[in-house]
């Protein structure tokens, strides 16, 4: 008689208990998904991508680098250096082609150009030993006003602004239509690679080219 009682009043009490939860479980649910104060809206942060507050450059922008490019003095016979914007590229091969190209293209702030128009850069690339070899079409050799003075500047005008634009360039090998040519106008010797020589600027004068001989005699052999 006790023991049905008591399973009477323990069946009547969890029927309150579960009574009460199911009336104020509206209330446990507005609790439990409230924004705590001071954090409104840190569900929509959290969901923001690291960095996207930062501005993205827009796709087809082009790159570009400033570049030193040696061309002749308009009233003396050395170079003169003119900057000029060019494309930017990861491939030193294709960033040194490119300085050439625009060599071949001319200046455009008063100054003589080095290279005859018609030449076309046929190829270039860099060992690893920072040799950049450079191909050049037969018009640049063809084409040549010539005089000893006058192939110097054009040459050092390619090998100057190869060396002061890439740190890894340590010399340069000029090729005409893929071949190692003895000179490109007959007097400086193209049969190895060669050191920039910063003698040519204007203010430097003029002053033995270290290293590179007329083509006869030739030069010694590369150390």
């Amino acid at each position: 008689m006790i023991v049905g009682r008591a399973n009477a009043l323990t069946a009547l009490g969890l029927l309150v208990l579960l009574l009460g939860v199911v009336l104020t479980a509206p209330r446990w649910t507005r609790l439990l998904t409230r924004n705590v104060p001071g954090e409104e809206g840190g569900d929509e942060t959290t969901v923001v991508p690291t960095g996207a507050a930062e501005p993205e450059v827009p796709a087809g922008v082009e790159q570009k680098i400033t570049v030193k490019l040696f061309f002749l003095a308009p009233d003396q016979p050395a170079l003169l250096i003119e900057d000029r914007e060019v494309a930017y590229s990861a491939d030193l091969a294709r960033q040194v082609r490119t300085v050439v190209e625009e060599l071949v293209k001319g200046p455009q702030k008063g100054l003589v150009g080095t290279l005859p128009p018609e030449t076309k850069v046929i190829d270039s690339f860099v060992t690893a030993a920072g040799i950049a070899y450079v191909d050049i079409s037969k018009e640049a050799a063809q084409k040549h006003p010539g005089g000893s003075r006058g192939e110097l500047l054009s040459v050092y005008s390619i090998v100057n602004s190869l060396a002061a634009n890439f740190p890894a360039v340590k010399r340069v090998q000029i090729l005409v239509e893929d071949r190692q040519v003895p000179t490109l106008a007959g007097h400086v010797d193209l049969t190895r690679p060669l050191s920039s020589d910063m003698t040519f600027l204007v203010g430097s004068g003029p002053s033995p080219v270290p290293g590179v001989a007329p083509a006869s005699p030739a030069g010694p052999p590369p150390s």
